[in-house]
C-alpha cells in the first residue's frame, strides 16, 4: 500500500500527522547534526590544561591556547577566567545558561509531538467510528463490510499517531540524557576552575 493510499484511507487527520511527522524527523536530524558537532569541538585535554595553568596564574597563556576551540566547556571556563575579577561564578553560570539553551533548542517541539499526535489519531479514528455508524444508520446491516472497513480505515490514524509519537521519545529521551551529561560535566569543571582559582589566590 502506497503512503498516500494510507493518507487518504485514514481521512483529513492524517495530514496533520504528516505535518507532525516531517516536524519530528526535521528536528532529529539538527539535533543529532548539533551533538555530532558538539562532540567534534570537544577537546578534553584542554580543559585539564586550562585548570593546571589556571593553578599557576598563567592567564595569557590560557587566552592564547584557547583562541580558536569551540569546545563550549573550555569557552565556560574562559569566561570565568576572562571575569575573574569581578564574579567568576555568576559569569560562568550565565554562560553555562546560554549553552544548555543552545542544547534544549527544539526539544519542546518533540515533547508536543509526543503528547499531540496520539491525540490526533484517537480523534481521526473517533471521526472515522462517527462516518461509520453514520452508514450503519443509512444502510443497516445489509452490507456490514461497509462498516468494519470504515472501522478499519479509522484506525490507521490512530496507528499513526502512536508510530510517531514512539518514533519520538527515543530520540527525546536520549538528548535529554546528553543534555544532563553535558549540564554535569560543565559544573564539574566550573567548580574544578574555581577551586583552583581559590588555592591561586591564596599562593
Amino acid at each position: 500500500m502506497r503512503l498516500f493510499e494510507i493518507v487518504q484511507q485514514g481521512g483529513p487527520v492524517m495530514w496533520p500527522l504528516l505535518l507532525c511527522s516531517l516536524a519530528v524527523l526535521t528536528v532529529i536530524i539538527e539535533r543529532i547534526l548539533f551533538w555530532i558537532s558538539i562532540e567534534k569541538n570537544r577537546n578534553r585535554a584542554l580543559m585539564d590544561e586550562i585548570l593546571t595553568l589556571a593553578e599557576n596564574g598563567n592567564w595569557n597563556l590560557i587566552r592564547q591556547k584557547t583562541a580558536d576551540c569551540q569546545d563550549h566547556i573550555v569557552q565556560l571556563l574562559v569566561t570565568g577566567i576572562v571575569h575573574r575579577d569581578y564574579d567568576m561564578g555568576i559569569a560562568m553560570e550565565a554562560e553555562a545558561d546560554h549553552t544548555v539553551q543552545r542544547m534544549n533548542r527544539y526539544m519542546p517541539v518533540l515533547d508536543t509531538m509526543i503528547t499531540v499526535t496520539p491525540l490526533l489519531g484517537i480523534f481521526g479514528t473517533v471521526l472515522g467510528i462517527i462516518g461509520s455508524f453514520k452508514i450503519l444508520g443509512t444502510s443497516g446491516i445489509a452490507d456490514p463490510k461497509l462498516v468494519t472497513s470504515g472501522i478499519a480505515q479509522a484506525l490507521i490514524t490512530t496507528a499513526t499517531g502512536l508510530g510517531i509519537a514512539i518514533i519520538a521519545v527515543i530520540p527525546y529521551n536520549y538528548f535529554n540524557s546528553r543534555i544532563s551529561r553535558a549540564i554535569h560535566a560543565m559544573e564539574k569543571y566550573a567548580t574544578s576552575l574555581e577551586v583552583v582559582f581559590n588555592k591561586s589566590q591564596t599562593k
